[in-house]
């Protein structure tokens, strides 16, 4: 070989590994997600590679080849965890039996910590013979819910479920009937955080902590007689990961029939960085959807980012961004018992979502200000000590300790409309995810009475009605709008979900429809798939799903200048195009009131 030759040979192979680096860390990739491009080529990163199958020994055995760790097989969406050199993944990308190479993201809880509560779990829900109210001997014996979640499995996948009588039964003992952590190196199920205790407790807490003779209310869940299956995923400090949640999710199929696990409560997410289409957590839960179960979402607490100039809107959060799951925002009940006064709170999160422009949340429901079950010693306790409910208001009893914490937050409505799901299949064990999601976004209400019109202006529709909260640090007012990107088909209203005998077409799907823009009109439209019961007849129309406060015509959502704020060219271009918005959207003042001192 001549000089000039194995001059061009080197070239060559230079050439060649130079491109191999620029698809690993700078030039895009169709199998890599953006996220994993300009990494530093001599780190590591933990990512999800989902392959065209349940990933065999030689998937495996091929990324370990190549210097990788297996950390875990998530046959849920044909994936696999892994810990790689980030110069080793546009090799591994070009695999032909890979799909897609995704980050392992930091998922958190969809909660605003330690926020003051002066509210009962089920305060706002509309349950007057199925709620609370009937342990009180507020209604009569005769007329004491018929339902209360007996035989159904829920699975809480949070920070894990600390013991409390709250969830024992008088005959069999713990309601608690598995637990199992997925923390990376902690096997412990308890809670250490706080987060998940409290969430299972607005599911299935049975007040019993807080009934005796001198009781002032008892504290009490939607279902309060469900078994809980406790799926550890965060951490003390309330964080996760992707993978840690995808196998939880994975579990609770696998013990579906041994359970009658008939519901998922997911008070957690993380930003959308990619469509639900390709995104392995959106995978997960809808893999969980089709095998029967009802999946509940938060939808976030961004509804006061206002990073990219959106006031919020396209801030729902992953796996909430999901076309088929409940997606739920949080009401505020102004602590009374009437709905008259409930309105929605500035912080829960808004739709489309980003990306496939999913029109979410799907509904609302009280989520700001609840008691709930304490986990004594955990985090939040320790840091938030002023959010233990004083033990005089749950009882007049001397020297009575109180086992109730204080939170706010998406993650509250969560188990509120998941407890009700779970009511729903005790009362029709054949109801299927789509035809629970379908009753209740119908018999939600459809009018906000807590809503007022701008200064000025006169009001044509409910969409365009408005609601503010000034925060008490920083005294910014927030101002959120009644349209269908805040409060979705409504305000649950569990009573009516049970009252109701509409079941929608089996064959059917409850999809949540996706939003289209017009830029010459600046109009929005709501578009359903084939096969999606809203709109295929009189009953499952799409006026009666979302109401005709926030339709016209032929799916024209009232108030597009209203909807979108500022109605900046910039807020539009990111809201419809493919930007990723996440920033720090509030300062830390207005943060930490919400976190201290809750929305009033």
């Amino acid at each position: 070989m001549t000089c000039l030759d194995q001059t061009r040979k080197r070239t060559r192979i230079a050439i060649i590994l130079a491109a191999a680096a620029s698809l690993a860390y700078g030039q895009h990739h169709p199998k890599l997600s953006a996220e994993l491009e300009d990494l530093n080529p001599e780190g590591s990163v933990n990512v999800i590679i989902q392959y065209k199958q349940t990933p065999e020994q030689r998937h495996i055995d091929a990324v370990v080849s190549r210097g990788g760790r297996h950390l875990g097989t998530l046959g849920v969406v044909h994936g696999a965890v892994f810990s790689v050199a980030a110069k080793a993944l546009a090799g591994l990308a070009n695999d032909p039996e890979v799909v897609l190479i995704s980050p392992d993201h930091k998922v958190a809880a969809m909660d605003v910590d330690g926020t003051p509560v002066s509210m009962l779990s089920t305060l706002g829900v509309n349950t007057p013979d199925y709620g609370w109210m009937s342990l009180l001997g507020l209604t009569s014996p005769s007329a004491r819910a018929s339902y209360d979640g007996t035989g159904i499995g829920v699975a809480v996948i949070d920070s894990g479920i600390a013991s409390s009588n709250d969830f024992n039964s008088f005959q069999s003992g713990s309601r608690v009937v598995y637990s199992q952590s997925f923390v990376p190196g902690d096997s412990s199920t308890g809670d250490a955080f706080g987060h998940g205790t409290h969430v299972a407790g607005l599911v299935a807490g049975d007040g019993h902590n807080s009934w005796n003779f001198a009781s002032s209310y008892v504290v009490r869940g939607l279902a309060p007689s469900v078994n809980l299956i406790n799926l550890r995923v965060l951490d003390q400090n309330g964080s996760g990961t992707d993978s840690s949640v995808i196998a939880a999710i994975q579990t609770a199929i696998a013990l579906q029939s041994q359970f009658n696990i008939g519901v998922i409560n997911l008070s957690l997410g993380r930003p959308v960085s990619s469509s639900y289409k390709t995104d392995p957590l959106c995978q997960a839960v809808e893999s969980a959807w089709h095998a029967g179960i009802v999946v509940v979402v938060a939808a976030g607490n961004q509804g006061r980012n206002n990073a990219a100039g959106t006031a919020g809107y396209g801030t729902i959060t992953a796996p909430g961004n999901d076309p088929y799951v409940i997606t739920v925002g949080a009401m505020n009940t102004e602590g009374s018992l009437a709905r008259s006064d409930d309105k929605m709170t500035t912080y829960s999160s808004k739709g489309p979502t980003l990306f496939d422009h999913v029109a979410k949340p799907d509904l609302v429901a009280p989520g700001n200000r609840m008691f709930s079950v304490l986990a004594k010693g955990s985090t939040l306790a320790q840091e938030y000590p002023q959010n233990i409910v004083s033990s005089s208001l749950v009882s007049m009893l001397p020297g009575f300790k109180s086992f109730y914490f204080q939170l706010s937050g998406t993650s509250m409505a969560t188990p509120t409309v998941s407890g009700t799901a779970a009511l729903l299949l005790q009362q029709n064990p054949n109801l299927t995810p789509d035809q629970v999601k379908a009753r209740l976004m119908k018999t939600a209400d459809k009018t906000f009475a807590a809503s007022s019109c701008p200064v000025g202006q006169t009001c044509t529709s409910q969409a365009q009605m408005m609601t503010t909260a000034t925060d008490a640090v920083s005294g910014v007012t927030y101002t959120t709008y009644y349209d269908v990107f805040t409060v979705g088909a409504g305000y649950l209203n569990a009573a009516a979900a049970l009252a109701s005998n509409d079941v929608a077409p089996v064959w059917e799907t409850a999809v949540s429809p996706t939003a289209t823009f017009n830029p010459s009109t600046n109009g929005v439209t709501l578009v359903n798939g084939l096969n999606v019961i809203w709109g295929t007849n009189v009953i499952w129309g799409t006026n009666v799903i979302w109401g005709t406060s926030v339709l016209s015509g032929a799916n024209v959502i009232w108030g597009t200048n209203v909807i979108w704020g500022t109605g900046t060219t910039s807020a539009l271009n990111v809201i419809w195009g493919t930007n990723v918005i996440w920033g720090t959207g509030t300062d830390a003042t207005e943060s930490s009131s919400i976190t201290l001192e809750g929305e009033k």
